[in-house]
């Protein structure tokens, strides 16, 4: 009876993808663990967002891809309209307005557009596959960019950053041209003096900050200064788990959540990240792996989607951490401790699942 029970249960999951989400995991709590100063409380709130999020990618994953193709629209405009309602209603906390709360929950409807954003473009492009022309391009473009400057708007720059990555992701994987990529790209770089000229004030000192920390040490370069001795003194084999003088003597800012990895080099060292940085890339592997061999373009284009997110929040956190990129707030995947982000990462994976296990049943 257990038996079948568990053949049940797992018939759509990928064991490949399970078993390196499921190492990151327990690396996750681990690590947090340290980083809260021991805290069970802690541990245990994280160990239930686990299981929330886990069940949420079995459920995702036990979702054939035809019935997430007909959900693609309703989610994206479902975000679009929670998105107006926080421009409205949203509660404003540490000046910005980011959540909605609905009595029952409290939610972030941003984290809905980083997988709500793919599922539309994908099923566009899908729709007119056969006839795809440039103005179908613009069409996607404009897609993605209305909910990307809503969530900048609030502002979120972190999370409009990686909504507007998974749209891109789509749209390129649909065929768009080089030479536009490029054209596009030429022309932002001609427009950062007009950026720069709208950003708001944090997040430019966050940029002059990256140029020279040492500017303000005990202010804006703060995060990036302790991070940096963080990574540096964890050496080859590092300090040893619960014994990283950064985060327990409470030098390291936001040690749970955006920083974690800061804490997991100086205890674990070199080779502690060379096997974290392994398993990300055994996800990411996976995760192109699945989009090479998907049966359609709707589920080609929204699997490779979902992994070159992936693959953006694990570059973008480390590059944060170890100074090369700017602090914008992107927590590391799988490991930062949050419900709702990992809820949503999580749920991405399960989709990815489903294209894999509902493509081989198929095909037998």
């Amino acid at each position: 009876m257990i038996d079948r029970l568990l053949v049940y249960l797992g018939r759509h999951v990928d064991s490949y993808l399970l078993a390196a989400i499921g190492a990151l995991l327990v690396v996750g709590l681990i690590t947090l663990y340290s980083a809260s100063g021991e805290s069970f409380v802690r541990v245990g709130n994280q160990a239930g967002n686990i299981v929330v999020a886990l069940v949420v990618m079995w459920l995702a994953a036990n979702v054939p891809p035809h019935y997430i193709q007909r959900l693609a629209m309703p989610v994206y405009v479902l975000g679009l309209i929670l998105l107006i309602a926080v421009a409205l209603f949203g509660e404003i906390t540490n000046g910005a307005r980011r959540w909605l709360d609905l009595g029952v929950i409290r939610i972030q409807p941003s984290e809905l557009m980083k997988i709500g954003v793919p599922l539309a473009l994908a099923w566009y492009f899908d729709r007119y596959e056969a006839i795809l022309k440039l103005r179908d391009f613009i069409i996607g473009g404009i897609m993605m960019a209305v909910p990307v400057l809503m969530i900048a708007e609030q502002p979120d720059l972190g999370t409009s950053l990686l909504v507007a990555a998974a749209g891109f992701f789509v749209i390129f994987l649909a065929g768009l041209s080089w030479k536009i990529v490029v054209g596009v790209g030429l022309t932002a770089l001609g427009c950062l003096p007009l950026l720069w000229s709208l950003m708001h004030d944090y997040q430019r000192q966050r940029v002059m900050t990256l140029l020279d920390p040492s500017q303000d040490p005990l202010g804006a370069g703060y995060h990036t200064i302790q991070a940096a001795i963080a990574l540096g003194s964890g050496g080859l084999f590092g300090k040893g788990w619960l014994n990283g003088t950064q985060a327990h003597l409470d030098f390291l800012p936001e040690r749970t959540t955006d920083f974690i990895f800061a804490v997991f080099s100086e205890e674990f060292g070199l080779f502690g990240n060379i096997i974290l940085v392994t398993l990300f890339l055994f996800v990411i592997g996976r995760g192109l792996f699945i989009s090479f061999n998907a049966s359609t373009l709707f589920t080609r284009l929204l699997a490779g989607a979902i992994t070159m997110t992936f693959f953006t929040y694990v570059v973008v956190n480390m590059g944060m951490v170890s100074g090369v990129l700017p602090v914008v707030g992107v927590p590391l995947p799988l490991m930062s401790y949050g419900g709702t982000s990992l809820v949503s990462i999580l749920f991405g994976l399960g989709i990815l699942m489903s294209i894999q296990t509902h493509k081989r049943l198929v095909q037998s």
